[in-house]
This record gives C-alpha cells, sequence and structure tokens, in this order.
C-alpha cells in the first residue's frame, strides 16, 4: 500500500470530538471538564475503552497519564509518541487539548482498519491536568513524568475548595501503580487548535511553530484589614482589593513599559470577605507573564515585584508572593518542524512557521526527545471560551498531516 496516499477518516475524527463535548458540555456550546472531576473521568472512561477496541497496550501511571502503545515490527526500538490532553479550562472549548488526543486516535484507527505495521511502536497519551485551572501549575502529568515536578509536591496542590491532588486522582480511580517516570522516546508529536488568531488572520491551515514562549505564574496574597464601610473613613483605610486593583494595572502596563515582545495577565482573583458592606481583609490573584526572551520575562517580574512592594506598604496591606511555576521557553527540533512544514505542503494545505503563546505539554517532552506541534486556525482567534471553534475539514487536514509524520517516524530505523 502507498503509505504517502493513506487519510484519516474525518467524519469519524468528528464523531469522536463530538462524543467527548458531552462530558461537560455547557448551554454556551463549550465543555466544563475540569481536571479529575467526574466529567474528566468519563472522558478518560471513554477513551480507555476506544483504546481496548484497537488492542492497544494500556498503561496508568501514578499520575493518572494514560498510555495507549501500538506494536513495532522491531520493539527494542524506541516508540513514536503523540497526544495532549482532555480536561478543560471553566466554561472552556470543545477543542483545546481533547483534538491532539481524537487527531491521534484516528491515526491509529487508520492505521489498524489499513493493516499498517510500522518499525517503531507507536503511542498516544492522555496527560493529566494540562490546563491548571483547578490544580495548579499547569502541565503536571508531563511535568512529572519527564522529571520537572516533584510528585509528592503535586499531590499536596489543592483546588479552591481545599480538595488534594492526590485525593481526586484517587477519587477518580485513575491512580495507576507504575511510576509516572520517563522512559526514551523517539519523538512527540502534539496535534493542538491555535487558540490565537495568526492562521486565521494569514488565510493558512497549518501551522507549525518553532517553539513555546516562556512561562511564569505567580500568586499574590494581600493582607489588609476589613472594618464595616459606612463608618470607616476613607483616610486611613488598609483595603486589600483597593491595593490589588492597583497591581493589576502595573500588570497589564508591563509589556507596553518594557518595549518587548511579551504578554502580562491577571486572570484569577479571590476577594475575602467579599461581602459589599465590609472592606476587603484578603485577596488572592495571579500573574501570568509570557515572552520568547527567558530574560525579558524576568526582567519584567522584578519590575513587577518592586511595584508590588511599594503599593502595599503605602496602602498599610502586606504581601506574601508564591512564584509557583516557571518553564523556560522551548525551541522545537527544526527537522521535525520542517518536516510539518512540508508534509502539509504536500497534502496540499497551505502553512506557517510560527510561534506558540500557550503552553503545552510539549514543552516538556521537548526535555526528552526531538519535538513538534501542528496547529490548525481557532475561528476568530478564540480559546478558552465557550465560543472555541475550528472547522471540521481544517481538524481532518492536521490529522493527515499528523498521520504522515507519525507514519515517517515510525519507519524510521
Amino acid at each position: 500500500m502507498n503509505l504517502a496516499s493513506l487519510r484519516v477518516n474525518g467524519k469519524r475524527l468528528q464523531s469522536s470530538l463530538e462524543e467527548m463535548a458531552k462530558f461537560g458540555a455547557t448551554p454556551g456550546g463549550g465543555v466544563q471538564r475540569m481536571a479529575l472531576s467526574e466529567e474528566d473521568k468519563k472522558a478518560r472512561d471513554l477513551f480507555v475503552m476506544w483504546l481496548k477496541e484497537l488492542d492497544l497496550k494500556i498503561t496508568i501511571d501514578d499520575m493518572g497519564n494514560i498510555f495507549g502503545s501500538r506494536p513495532g515490527k522491531n520493539r527494542s526500538l524506541s516508540p513514536v509518541m503523540s497526544g495532549s490532553h482532555m480536561d478543560s479550562q471553566p466554561k472552556g472549548g470543545r477543542f483545546d487539548g481533547i483534538l491532539g488526543v481524537m487527531g491521534t486516535l484516528e491515526v491509529l484507527r487508520t492505521l489498524h482498519e489499513n493493516n499498517i505495521e510500522t518499525e517503531r511502536p507507536i503511542t498516544i497519551v492522555d496527560w493529566t491536568n494540562e490546563e491548571g485551572s483547578r490544580f495548579a501549575p499547569a502541565m503536571v502529568g508531563s511535568g512529572v513524568w519527564t522529571g520537572a515536578l516533584d510528585r509528592g509536591w503535586v499531590y499536596e496542590r489543592t483546588d479552591i475548595d481545599s480538595k488534594r491532588f492526590e485525593d481526586e486522582l484517587i477519587r477518580i480511580s485513575y491512580q495507576g501503580s507504575v511510576p509516572a517516570k520517563k522512559r526514551p522516546v523517539h519523538v512527540y508529536y502534539e496535534y493542538h487548535i491555535e487558540q490565537g488568531p495568526i492562521l486565521e488572520k494569514e488565510g493558512k491551515t497549518i501551522g507549525a511553530p518553532k517553539g513555546i514562549v516562556c512561562l511564569h505564574w505567580y500568586d499574590v496574597y494581600l493582607h489588609g484589614e476589613a472594618n464595616q464601610v459606612g463608618p470607616t473613613p476613607m483616610a486611613g483605610r488598609h483595603d486589600a482589593l483597593c491595593a490589588a486593583a492597583e497591581m493589576i494595572l502595573k500588570v497589564n502596563e508591563l509589556p507596553k513599559r518594557l518595549g518587548g515582545n511579551m504578554v502580562a495577565t491577571v486572570g484569577e482573583i479571590q476577594n475575602y470577605p467579599n461581602s459589599r458592606n465590609i472592606i476587603p481583609d484578603r485577596v488572592h490573584f495571579t500573574v501570568d507573564i509570557r515572552s520568547w526572551d527567558d530574560g525579558l520575562a524576568l526582567k519584567a517580574w522584578e519590575i513587577i515585584r518592586k511595584d508590588f512592594d511599594a503599593i502595599a506598604t503605602r496602602r498599610g496591606c502586606p504581601i506574601k508572593i508564591e512564584e509557583t511555576w516557571k518553564v523556560e521557553h522551548s525551541p522545537f527540533d527544526v527537522n521535525l518542524v520542517q518536516r510539518i512544514l512540508v508534509i502539509g505542503e504536500q497534502l496540499g494545505y497551505s502553512t506557517l512557521h510560527m510561534v506558540s503563546g500557550a503552553g503545552h505539554d510539549a514543552s516538556y517532552i521537548n526535555r526528552i526527545c526531538p519535538t513538534a506541534m501542528i496547529f490548525v486556525p481557532s475561528i476568530s482567534g478564540r480559546s478558552h471560551v465557550e465560543v472555541e471553534n475550528t472547522k471540521w475539514e481544517d481538524c481532518e487536514a492536521g490529522a493527515n498531516v499528523l498521520l504522515q509524520a507519525i507514519l515517517q517516524s515510525a519507519n524510521e530505523k
């Protein structure tokens, strides 16, 4: 059989994505499938059932990462690995993460039904808690597996309701007995929606990012003094929310102040006691700084930290800061990126060499083996929201590029 002519079943891929979108479906057309939730468990259960239908060897490690392995002719060779994640943001989209898992599943189904044997084994993976929206930081499944994060530390992470990561992993019955520990991998591919507007703006179907920007996460805790709002004069108040408001605006101004290519965001805030007639005495908010330039991101934090300290002192609100997570920018393997671009053009799709502004598990896997990603357009550049959408024909196109990339890598001796 001419492997270059092999194509995925686009309708079947669409059906798989639509089935998965039922778990945590929201009224606005998105999904809320937070890590280690009941919705996540149901999606995992269906995924495992589909892996069994392909006679794959299924392994679940003690971080809940799910692997399905298809043997190659030479089992002594390291596998080609591909996958992504199935957890979502709160009121997130139907394509973020899950497209990479279902796209790889469709590749394996295509190989299975055509009785295609490859030299190397192929492994599909669903990484646990990529989003980090329930248990911060993000990408902890791949982080522990690669040795970048400590499993014990991750197990102790809690959500907003003080539920422990490990307890929730056990509760949904996905704490496997196999240690989450890296093993040899030939190459890793991750297929994903772009999550930004560039591909659509440029009129391109396939994106091949040269790498992923650095990601720095910080948690800021402010303590003020609560009091009744009516009798308490404005002068002399220690309002933790007002202090936080000043700091948040400083974060928003940060990229313009430095004049470099970076973004800075406050995406989460908790205010206590959160009553309209009590001066807030505690605030927790997050800071997210990203750039291709690691030094610029670190410089930005140095500047904003001084601003925070000055504001906290002036308003009489003691501050505590937790440096939650830092991942350096990740340049992908040049040859694999070029392979994606060439395959895209050979299949008749327009392509673009670009950068990923979003974080992905590929950032960690890139540390242990050659890695590349495949992007397809996000309509209007929207992601992490219910209206997130990608054309079905683009989903199929990206899966076809993934199929050919996996075939080429899996037949390397």
